[in-house]
């Protein structure tokens, strides 16, 4: 008679059973910890507590006060703020469109060439920014700029020190990021699905529309939390370019830090600081229930 064969891992069940972290687990992620907490977790916390306090300058007592963060949220800092949040949705919209459809382009040729040739020119792209990227535009679409002249681009009512100029040199970066960041998630979009859909009878709109977009989902909305997040913290290229005269918030946190309008509002800028924070968690709060819910269709 032969003996009865061993219960399979993981219990009677056959699941396999979830470890819990060890002391050794929390060790070894102990520097890591250390590192965020200095890096991150200091400067959020003297953010936090400039702009919740402030100081008498007469007896130099300092107190809670909630003045900071509701004159960050009124006049022309709500205008700052409004500003940004309108030129960072616009660019990423168009940027993340515009990247898709590159990496998508990319991603169907048959030419290895321009694969490399296009994922090397999107990472130089992608990092060329500040005041190079603003003295490049200048020289090439200012009112004396190159193609401004040749294109007589002035009778047409282009101005780079716009709303609209700002939003095209975001674009140049943004751009190439999305690209960078779409390709990876296309390629893994596999082949089996396209045949089983054509197999059906499916379109390649239907294909799109049922499959393709919904697993792309994550990665779409993922690329475009990042290049929102890149132009809301844009400073150099935007403070080179239209100084005040596109309302941002980031060049409002920089004039209250130098005191370029008024004197001592230090406190007032950490404020506009918390507002761009707390903006950006609500952006990365949608996208991590969807990348949690879908991430398992690319694995």
């Amino acid at each position: 008679m032969r003996p009865p064969p061993p219960p399979p891992p993981g219990g009677p069940a056959g699941g396999t059973r979830r470890r819990r972290p060890g002391p050794r687990t929390w060790l070894a992620a102990l520097p890591l910890l250390l590192f965020t907490g200095l890096c991150f977790g200091l400067p959020v916390g003297a953010l936090l507590y400039g702009a919740v306090t402030g100081t008498d300058r007469a007896t130099g007592a300092t107190a809670l006060t909630g003045e900071h963060l509701q004159r960050s949220l009124q006049g022309p800092f709500l205008g700052s703020l409004v500003g940004s949040v309108q030129l960072s949705a616009l660019t990423a919209v168009i940027g993340s469109v515009a990247g898709v459809l590159i990496a998508q382009a990319i991603v169907t040729s048959r030419r290895t060439w321009l694969r490399s040739a296009a994922l090397t020119a999107s990472g130089v792209l992608a990092n060329f920014g500040g005041v190079p990227l603003a003295f490049a535009f200048i020289a090439t679409a200012g009112i004396s700029g190159v193609v401004t002249q040749l294109a007589d681009l002035g009778s047409l009512g282009w101005n780079l020190y716009s709303f609209t100029g700002l939003a095209v040199v975001y674009l140049y970066f943004l751009t190439p990021l999305m690209v960078l960041v779409i390709i990876p998630a296309l390629d893994g979009l596999r082949p089996q699905w396209r045949e089983a859909a054509q197999n059906t009878g499916a379109t390649g709109w239907q294909f799109w529309r049922m499959v393709g977009l919904p697993v792309l989902a994550p990665s779409l909305l993922g690329g475009f939390v990042l290049l929102f997040g890149s132009a809301f913290a844009a400073h150099a290229t935007a403070a080179a370019l239209v100084g005040g005269s596109v309302p941002l918030v980031t060049l409002k946190i920089a004039d209250a830090l130098s005191g370029n309008v008024l004197v001592g509002q230090e406190n007032v800028a950490l404020a506009l600081s918390l507002d761009m924070i707390v903006i950006a968690g609500l952006v990365m709060a949608v996208y991590l229930p969807l990348q949690r819910r879908s991430a398992r269709w690319l694995r």
